[in-house]
């Protein structure tokens, strides 16, 4: 069975990052996308220009002609934007039981703030505590628990441990803000703690790294494999997406990776 993954997120006209990332990255994971849409950017791998959200009511109009009609197998979420589209992403997703991967998308790669600051608490009181697992960097991670970011394993692990008492079933904490040459990311949950290990791609090629690892872990999840597996599975397709990235020529910032890097033959 081909599974049906929703992701709720942003527009990123680039195709880096967003609703467009995701969809590549579902598909590129054997999944079949559907995009509910919650706000547009004009923006580009140096940065993002102009921002304007949907309204709530129109994303719940979204979700809701999906739900209505297709079988919803995982989901995906990200780039929210305000307190009020966050309340209405929650309350249309009452009741469904499919896993759903919350991406906390705050800020974008260039430091433009894309989650109100001041919508921070909602994003934590009514969405984490629906997640099957949340996917934030260090930053995120340190905003979501309004203190500073972690600079070594012992610090994540702290931080991993006070988010999933927020809620979530299950905490991946992704480490590629340390310093040095690993990029280690965390899996905690009730059941287990568990390091995947990888090894840091020197590439200015990371636009949409975080839309693209959360949209293949939602896919991995709605195959039906278990969240160690899911996450193994979804690392490693971003690292390849990652280390081929230079197979593209997409813009002079931050380029996207290389979604499709398994179907194109390697550049010579």
């Amino acid at each position: 069975m081909i599974p049906n993954i929703l992701s709720i997120a942003g527009s990123d006209p680039s195709g880096g990052a967003g609703i467009q990332a995701d969809l590549k990255a579902i598909s590129a994971n054997g999944g079949y996308g559907m995009a509910v849409i919650t706000a547009l950017t004009a923006q580009n791998t140096q940065g993002v220009r102009a921002v304007t959200l949907v309204a709530p009511e129109m994303v719940v109009a979204q979700i809701g002609a999906i739900r209505d009609d297709i079988r919803i197998d995982a989901v995906k979420i990200g780039m929210l934007g305000s307190a009020a589209i966050i309340e209405a992403v929650a309350e249309a997703l009452s009741g469904l039981t499919a896993p759903v991967v919350l991406d906390p998308v705050m800020v974008a790669k260039g430091g433009d703030r894309l989650l109100a600051a001041e919508a921070v608490a909602t994003l934590r009181d009514r969405l984490l505590p629906r997640a099957s697992v949340i996917t934030p960097n260090l930053p995120e991670a340190a905003d979501l628990l309004d203190t500073e970011m972690a600079t070594d394993r012992p610090g994540m692990e702290a931080q991993a441990q006070a988010l999933l008492a927020l809620g979530p079933q299950a905490v991946l904490l992704k480490g590629g803000h340390l310093a040095g040459g690993d990029s280690p990311d965390l899996v905690l949950s009730a059941a287990e703690t568990q390091w995947i290990e990888g090894a840091r791609h020197a590439s200015r090629n990371t636009h949409g790294t975080g839309c693209t690892l959360s949209s293949a872990l939602a896919t991995q999840l709605g195959r039906g494999l278990p969240l160690n597996q899911a996450t193994s599975r979804a690392k490693s397709y971003l690292a390849e997406a990652i280390a081929r990235s230079g197979d593209l020529s997409v813009g002079s910032g931050h380029g996207p990776v290389h979604h499709f890097h398994a179907v194109f033959p390697e550049a010579s």
